[in-house]
């Protein structure tokens, strides 16, 4: 398990998940990323800074993003 910080690209409000570009990579963006339900919808703008878990390391679309700030 890893905690890692990234930038919310986009946010999809019907499936609860996220777009998120890793800090520190260019290319590198996780798609359909789940959203904790704590996170109020109006919070995810593109652009702030989200701190999310990566469950595996070999598999980066299981994670979750646990907090937006920014």
């Amino acid at each position: 398990m890893l905690i890692a910080k990234g930038i919310l690209k986009a946010f999809d409000a019907g499936t609860y998940t996220a777009t998120v570009q890793l800090t520190g990579s260019a290319i590198a963006y996780i798609e359909g990323v789940p959203v904790s339900r704590g996170i109020a919808a109006a919070e995810m703008t593109a652009g702030r800074s989200c701190a999310l878990v990566l469950f595996s390391t070999s598999n980066f679309s299981d994670a979750v993003v646990f907090a937006v700030y920014g």
